[in-house]
């Protein structure tokens, strides 16, 4: 391997954004979760000597929520079949516990009904385990910015549950009150392209900003309507029709 290669290698898992002190970008926090040792193993393996810090691995359920309370790490790559308590449950208490925590399933499902209880259990993305382990890589550090993530094929499938989650009368806490925090016009455009299904980086493109300033707007929205994860961001949006404006 070339000294080009193997510095892109190092580099991937770490953060797009410097630190302010000029340093080199802090490194991804990851945690593995995984009932097979083996490839629990491997995968650990394989991020951190592709320059992830791989703060903790977990083999069941239980075991999951308590580390990942300890470890805190940006991204959980999260299998769903566990004892214990399985991943979907997994992915609903460390995210209601920690609403910034990326959560990307690496499953050997590609069943519908597994990615779509996943993605309302509050998942970022969702990987089948035949991936490569450099889209893995790709998939830790965009799932890490905040991008919905999916092997191919699913994408559309995901979209489609948001639309029809979003034709439910099942309104997101507050956001009928006339009271309620009003989306500045920069948060309402951002949460527009989001609904449309861009990533942040298309976002930054689109409007001409940072990536980081994209996933401040995302964030501040988020509060905003006390909304938890971009499930119930996009099915807000998509209530509302900005997703067609």
């Amino acid at each position: 391997m070339s000294e080009r290669q193997d510095t892109g290698r190092q580099d991937a898992g770490r953060q797009d954004v410097h630190r302010q002190d000029g340093e080199r970008p802090e490194p991804i926090r990851v945690m593995v979760v995984d009932d097979h040792p083996m490839w629990r193993d491997a995968v650990a393996r394989d991020l951190a000597e592709s320059g992830f810090d791989v703060v903790a691995t977990a083999g069941d359920g239980d075991q999951a929520v308590r580390r990942a309370a300890a470890a805190a790490p940006d991204v959980l790559v999260l299998d769903l079949n566990l004892p214990g308590k399985p991943g979907v449950q997994v992915c609903k208490e460390v995210v209601g516990a920690e609403p910034r925590l990326r959560v990307l399933v690496l499953s050997a499902s590609g069943e519908h009904a597994d990615v779509l209880e996943a993605v309302k259990s509050g998942a970022t993305g969702y990987l089948l385990k035949s991936a490569s382990t450099e889209e893995l890589r790709d998939a830790v550090r965009r799932t890490a910015a905040g991008d919905p993530v999916f092997t191919p094929g699913l994408a559309g499938l995901v979209l489609g549950e948001y639309r029809r989650l979003a034709s439910e009368p099942a309104p997101a806490a507050g956001t009928d009150d006339p009271g309620a925090p009003r989306l500045t016009d920069r948060e309402t455009e951002v949460l527009r392209l989001v609904a449309k299904g861009l990533s942040y980086k298309q976002i930054a493109e689109r409007l001409v900003i940072s990536h980081r300033t994209v996933q401040n707007h995302v964030q501040n929205t988020l509060g905003k309507l006390q909304l938890h994860n971009r499930v119930e961001l996009v099915r807000y949006a998509i209530e509302r029709g900005l997703d067609d404006a």
